[in-house]
């Protein structure tokens, strides 16, 4: 991996392309998760479909501290 940060390839350093980029995949993994937690109720396994939402909940943070890393990032 190099130390250097270009964003030759999206005119953005990587360092906010990677904030970014998280902040997507909490939220993407938010809906998986949910999807998970489901099938487990249907399933009848509630300690499946709680690990999931747990799961879930810690992604929703991810997703919120990012979004407002950002937020403060782009302010400046």
């Amino acid at each position: 991996m190099s130390d250097s940060e270009t964003g030759g390839g999206t005119g953005t350093p990587d360092k906010d392309y990677n904030l970014i980029w998280f902040a997507e995949a909490c939220l993407s993994n938010v809906l998986r998760l949910e999807q998970y937690a489901q099938d487990a109720d249907r399933a009848g396994d509630a300690e499946l479909a709680d690990f999931f939402r747990r799961a879930q909940r810690e992604s929703s943070k991810g997703a919120e501290q990012s979004k407002a890393m950002l937020a403060r990032r782009l302010q400046r």
